[in-house]
Parts: C-alpha cells; structure tokens; sequence
C-alpha cells in the first residue's frame, strides 16, 4: 500500500507547471496542463460580485469566454482581456480523493496545480475526500493552527478554511476557520472536504495540513483545542447558526496545561423540540466522580476547571411537524487561578424576604486582545459571568477573577403593605446587609421598592444622618448617595439625589417609590455605617413630596423641585417645612426671577407661610417674578402647587436658606434708650410741678375736716390688670398720674346720685388655628392677587376694637361738666 501510495504522489507532483516568462498582468498568457489520473480539475470562471461596465473575457483558442474548465489529461494556453482579471475571475481547483475504491494518500497535502502555476486570481483548493463509515478520517493543522469564526466575520489575512462532514448523502458543516487559533485536529468519519480560499495576492504555496487514517469515532466530529497558555477560543456547533443535525453527538477535546483554569460560557443557544431523548451537554471532567457531568443548555456551566476535559453536545429525536433548531455558541477561557478563587464566601440570605442579589462585570469597551474571564463561581464548580443569588437561602460563591474590580453587585428588595391596619406606623431599615458588603467586589445598586395600599397609607423615611440634595451649586462628596424616586407604573417622577451630612431631616411622600442606594467608589466600605434609612407606613396624605428641614447654622441649604431637567409633573404639589431655631433668623432665597413655567390649564402657585402668625404670601409662578430674599424669625413653610404646563416650559425651582444670628438694630437699640430717657425726665418734671402746687393750696386753705358720709363709697377703685400685649389699636389702657389730694368717693357718683362702675380690660386667649400642616393651596380655577395677599388675624391676648375705650375718671363739679384726668385724644392706627 505504501508503493502505490508513493506512485500517487508522484503522478500528483508531474504537474505542468507555467511557462518561465511571464507577462504583464493580464496581458500575459498562461498554461496549465492537467495530468491523466490526478482527480484535479480546474475551474476559471466569474467571480460572485456583479461584472463591472467594462467587461473582460478569457481568450483562449482565439476565442472570447467567460468561462473556462481544465479537466485531467488537458492543457489549455490562455490570457484575459483586461488588465486587472483578479477583479472578474475566480479560479477553483478541485481534487477529488476516493478512499472507498482504493487506498487514501494520507500524509501531508500539497497545493497542485502550485500557485506560481496559476494566473493571479483569487484561488479556492478544494479536497473532496470520500470514505466509508466505518473509516475515521483525521485533519491535522500545522501551527499556528486554526481559529473558528462565525457567520458574516472574515479572516485578517484573507486565507479561510471551511470544513465539512457527511451523514450518508447530505453534506454537513462543521466550520469556517483562520489562521492562528486553538484548533489542531478535526476527526470526521464517512468523508470531508476541506476547501482552502487563498486571495489573489497572497503567495502561500503550502495547504497547512495533513490527513491521517483513524478508526471509527462513532460521531459526527471530534475537534480538538490546545491551548499553551493563557488564552480562550469560540467554537460552534455543526451547521451554525443553522440546525444541528438530528439525533448527533459532537465532541470538543481542550487540552489545558495543568497550571491553568478554565471555565465554559454558553454565549448563543437554541434547543429543538424533542419527541425522544433529551438534549443536553455532558462533560468529563478529571478528578470527577460523576463522569460524564450531564448539564441542559439552560443551566450554568462548569468553571476553575484544572487539566484537559471534553465537552460533548447531544441531540434528540425532533417532532416532525415542529422539529425547532438546536445551536450553540460557546465560549472557553484559560487562565491563571487567582488566589480569591479559592476562598469561599457564605452569603447568607435566609433571614431575608423578597430580596435578590446579582454578581455581574461592568460594562467595559471589547478589546481584540485577550482579557482573561472574570468568573462567580457557585459551590467552587458552577461558574459563569454573572451569578444571582435569592433570599431564603444560604450561598457558597468564589471567584475566578484576575482583577475583582471588573465586577459589581447589584441588589433589590421589595417592602410591601397589604393591609394599612397591619401596617400603620410599623417601620423598617433600610441598612444593606453585612453578608453583601464582605464580598470583595464593589456594591454598585441596592434598590428597595416600597410599596403601599394606593389612597391609604403613605412614606415617610428618617436618615441616620441628616441628608444634603445634590445640586450642581452643592454636589455630593460622599462614595454613595440616595436616589428616591417613583415607583408608581407609568409614572416618571424623581425626588432627587441625597447623601449624609446635610439639612433634611425626613422626606415625606404620597405613594409608592423606589429607593436606590448608589456607591461611587470603594470607600464605601468605609463611610458605610454613615448609610441607614427607616422608613414608616403614615397616614395618606395628598401632597406628592413633603420635606422637613433644619438648616445648618453655617452653611446655605440649597434645594430644588422634584423632577428637576423635566419638570414637576402636572397638578402635583409639593412642599418643604423649614424649621427656624428661636434664636436665628432664614433667609429665604430664589435663584432665579421667574420659574419659567407656561400654563396649558389651571394656575401654578407658591404659597410662603409663617407657622406661628399663619400670615400668608401668594405668588402667581406664571405671571409673577419670584420674591427678593426675605427674612424669617420663625418656622415657614413654602409650597408649589404645580398646573398643567406646556411642554417645554416646566414648572422648577431652585432656592437656597441661610441661618444668622437674631441680633437687634443698633438704631432702634438708640431710640428705645432715648425715648426711655425723655419719657423719665418728663414723669420726674409733671411730679415736681404736681408737688409745688399741692404746697401752695396747702398755705391757703384751713386744716382739713374730714366728714363721713354712708352713701359715698369709699373703697378705691381696682386697678385694671395689666394687659401681656400693648392693645392693637389705642394706648387708652396705661394711667396718667393721680392727684394724691383727691377725694375719690364723690367721683364715682353721677348726678344722679348712682354709682358708675369702672371699665376692666380683660385678656381673651387666641382662637385661631394652630398645628404643623402645610397650608393648603389656594382653589385652581381662582387666579392669585397681582402682588401679595397677606391674611392677619389678630395675635393672642390683645382685646378686639370696641374694647379700646379711654378709662375715665368724672369729678362732679357744682353738678356740671365731668373733667377727664386723662387726655381724650383718640390714638392713631400702627403704621399710620
């Protein structure tokens, strides 16, 4: 057999080459003859793109073709009749090898016709090898071995090699390849052919492979991958991203170094409906004791995979009527062990409800170079890119990572109220567990979803630690902050950013959220005790969002509606109580002069109230400018109540409060001291003057006779208490000086010889409302004053208007007109 084997060859090698002189381009005439018996025929003809307006043709003969065939035992002389043929023609060469009839020329193949024997035209070697079932046929590729690609991709170099298999008549693929890859062998049985594409200006002059005799492997393919170092391969399955074959096995054998890992991802995957069997991968594994390991397609895949292994895909019996698609595109990485992939990590969710955690790699820019894999590993064995874990349960992961930051978690949980009688004010921390910020790789999200009986209940969430809104005026400098947002369906709405170490002490609002904890940087690790929320089931409130704010005694507050890019959403309200310690006064404000809103229906107002006197300011947002700074000595609140705008011309707002000290006017400190100061040298004055004269009627009068008198009363009248507030519109409650030489009996006698009883003031306690409540925005269909519309009530302890007569004092003189002690003189409204 080796004889007649040599005696092929030969006769393969008595090619006809070219002539020596060659020509340009073209223009020059080429010869190939064909030996009897070689199995070679050649085929020149159009290539698959569409011929372009000039045309060109193969003269051969004296004949214009467009097509040309070379056949064993021929030779043909021929040119083209253009200069640039390679842009028309195509030449293919096709040999045909029976290894069923007689023996096989195993052994390395040769390209013949040689490419210096060809015209320059892009070339296609076919080999078209048929055997029996029985006979195993093995490719062996040179290194640097081949590389498989999937649909639409191309080779850098242009050279591509595509294989193919047979089951009886039908021809199956096994794969397009490249130069420079994994695969060294491809083990086929009943035949395969190979086709090599050289393009036309590459002058590789060897096929790159070999073929071997091989007992029956009793499967499609066997494709083998080494791998010598790090590194990984993407591999398909027969017939991708068509249908694998019914009813196959097909065999992928990875040699790995034993100083290496790898670990198995399924990248692309469809399965076939099955009327029998199962489809399904299996694997044997070294050092196993379950071999062959049986995984479906959907499950994760093994990983941290020490030394060689084998990986098969099993196909089933298809329904004929639906028979589906089964593919597979998978993904093999190689790499060095880590020393995190052998410590294992025991996250224990048991304790948990309604909760999931999710390993997963950041979002990164693919690189053409090898990055090694980043694996979570699930018991030390069941690896993949990203891994999720549930609550109710306890977890055992690894990692098979080079470099852990490439990796991040994210987490959910959801916290629900079904019944507001259960739930009213019952709390819950929002803390993320101490299992989760173990692990060594970053936290990214931990989103809680709130979740409340719709018009019953509402929210309310304390921070452990005041919170600061994030503002480009005031941004946060702390590696996380708070996203609180809605959660309500269809609704896009967001409160806002919010980080520790602020001024708001809690946020209140109307219905279902989400709340997000976002990390910024590792130190979170770090600052995480500052982290912490508790939120409470309250009473249903109408209000979208309620804030309640202690501003600090050093810095401005700033902050800004919700929704602040897009808008507050139409015919919401939302209000900020804003606390003012007893001996600081805010200033209150706005950074722009108008909001800028239009509205479509409705108004948009904003309405600032004092909390203690109830005085209210309106402001019409959409025709008013915003108010100038003003000052507060007590607690206020502001509130927006937002229309139905235009689109474009949202309603927003952005202010800013500051706390200074309460300290008194230097000019009214010098008014008070003055005014104090003239006030007692006039009381001293009067009683000097009143001294005087009381001495001089002394001189001139006799010694007093003091007569009694039974009808006269001579009690002296009561002083009236003094009032706690200086009355609102008269002075008429404070008592000029008296005459000590008075009689006071007669003077409360009238001339009817009645007594008169004295006026008293009394206090009357304040009857308005009182409480914290946010006021309520004025009616919608009603529009605002065109400045400020201030509502007084009158403050607590001062008598109403009819109680500010004058208090009198009548002396009968000879039974005529009644002599007043104090002026009569009506006082002036304040401010007037």
């Amino acid at each position: 057999m080796a004889g007649q084997n040599c005696g092929v060859t030969t006769a393969l090698l008595g090619v006809l080459l070219l002539g020596a002189v060659r020509l340009p381009r073209g223009a020059e005439a080429s010869e190939i003859a064909l030996p009897h018996g070689s199995g070679i025929t050649v085929f020149i003809k159009p290539g698959t793109p569409p011929l372009p307006v000039k045309p060109c043709y193969i003269i051969s003969s004296k004949r214009y073709k467009t097509s040309l065939t070379i056949k064993p035992g021929e030779k043909e002389v021929f040119s083209f009749s253009c200069h640039n043929p390679e842009n028309h023609f195509v030449v293919e060469i096709q040999k045909n090898i029976d290894c069923m009839s007689g023996p096989c020329p195993f052994g390395e193949v040769q390209l013949q016709p040689s490419t210096s024997a060809l015209p320059t035209l892009n070339r296609t070697f076919i080999w078209d090898v048929k055997a029996h079932k029985s006979i195993g046929l093995e490719l062996q590729f040179a290194i640097p071995r081949l590389r498989q690609i999937g649909p639409g991709e191309s080779c850098p170099d242009g050279v591509t090699h595509s294989i193919s298999g047979r089951i009886d008549a039908t021809a199956v693929k096994i794969g397009t390849f490249c130069s420079n890859g994994t695969v060294s062998r491809i083990k086929m049985q009943e035949g395969v052919k190979m086709a090599l594409h050289l393009p036309w200006f590459h002058n590789r002059n060897v096929s790159g492979f070999s073929i071997a005799n091989r007992s029956s492997i009793k499967r499609l393919c066997i494709i083998e991958s080494v791998f010598e170092g790090e590194g990984s391969a993407t591999l398909m399955s027969a017939n991708y991203p068509d249908g694998f074959p019914e009813d196959e096995l097909m065999t992928w054998q990875f040699v790995i170094p034993a100083h290496l890992r790898a670990s198995v991802s399924f990248l692309h995957f469809n399965v076939s409906n099955c009327e029998k069997k199962e489809e399904r991968v299996e694997y044997y594994i070294p050092g196993s004791t379950t071999n062959p390991e049986v995984f479906r397609l959907q499950d994760k895949q093994p990983g941290n995979m020490a030394g060689n292994f084998n990986l098969s895909l099993q196909g089933c019996d298809q329904d004929a009527q639906n028979p589906g698609i089964l593919r597979l595109q998978f993904q093999v990485l190689v790499q060095h062990p880590q020393n995190e992939s052998n410590k294992i990590y025991l996250v224990d969710l048991s304790n948990e409800q309604a909760m999931s955690l999710t390993i997963e790699p950041r979002p990164i820019k693919l690189s053409r170079k090898f990055v090694p894999g980043c694996f979570v590993c699930l018991e030390s064995r069941t690896c993949s890119t990203n891994l999720t874990l549930t609550s109710g349960s306890k977890h055992k992961i690894s990692f098979l990572c080079d470099n852990l930051t490439r990796l991040w978690m994210n987490a959910e949980k959801t916290i629900s109220c079904t019944d507001h009688r259960y739930c009213h004010r019952r709390s819950h921390s929002l803390q993320v567990p101490g299992d989760i910020l173990q692990l060594p790789v970053q936290l990214h999200d931990f989103s809680w979803k709130l979740l409340v009986p719709k018009d019953r209940l509402s929210l309310a969430l304390v921070p452990t630690q005041k919170l600061q809104q994030h503002t480009q005026e005031k941004a946060c400098n702390t590696s996380f902050s708070y996203l609180v947002a809605s959660a309500v369906p269809g609704q896009d709405f967001y409160f806002g950013f919010f980080c520790p170490g602020g001024s708001i002490e809690q946020i209140q609002v109307k219905q279902n959220i989400s709340v997000t904890l976002r990390t910024f940087a590792p130190s979170f690790r770090q600052e995480a005790t500052r982290q912490g929320l508790t939120v409470s089931f309250i009473p249903f409130f109408k209000e979208e969002g309620v804030f309640t704010v202690t501003p600090d005694t050093k810095n401005k507050v700033y902050l800004r509606s919700p929704n602040w890019d897009r808008g507050l959403p139409s015919l919401t309200s939302v209000s900020w109580n804003i606390s003012v310690p007893s001996n600081q006064v805010a200033c209150l404000t706005f950074l722009k002069e108008r909001t800028g809103v239009v509205c479509q229906t409705g108004r948009a107002f904003m309405i600032i109230q004092e909390q203690r006197s109830k005085v209210e300011e309106i402001f019409s947002l959409e025709d008013e400018v915003l108010p100038k700074p003003s000052f507060h000595h007590h607690s206020f609140w502001v509130n927006i109540s937002n229309c139905s705008p235009v689109s474009g011309k949202q309603l927003d707002l952005f202010f800013w409060v500051l706390l200074t000290p309460r300290t008194m006017d230097l000019t009214v400190i010098i008014i008070v001291v003055v005014g104090g100061g003239a006030l007692l040298l006039f009381a001293l004055g009067l009683i000097i003057c009143f001294v005087k004269k009381n001495r001089k009627k002394k001189k001139n009068k006799g010694p007093p006779v003091g007569i009694y008198n039974g009808n006269i009363n001579t009690q002296m009248p009561m002083q009236p208490k003094k009032c706690q507030k200086g009355r609102k519109d008269s002075d008429s409650h404070v008592y000029a000086v008296i005459d000590d030489t008075m009689v006071y009996g007669h003077l409360l006698q009238d001339s009817n010889g009645s007594f008169l009883q004295p006026e008293v003031d009394t206090y009357r306690p304040f009857q308005g409302p009182t409480g914290d409540c946010p006021p309520p925005p004025p009616p919608i269909c009603s529009r605002a004053p065109t400045a400020k519309l201030t509502t007084d009530e009158p403050s607590p302890g001062f008598p109403a208007e009819s109680e500010t007569k004058l208090y009198t004092f009548s002396h009968p003189n000879n039974g005529s007109t009644d002599i007043p002690l104090l002026d009569t003189h009506e006082p002036e409204e304040p401010g007037e």
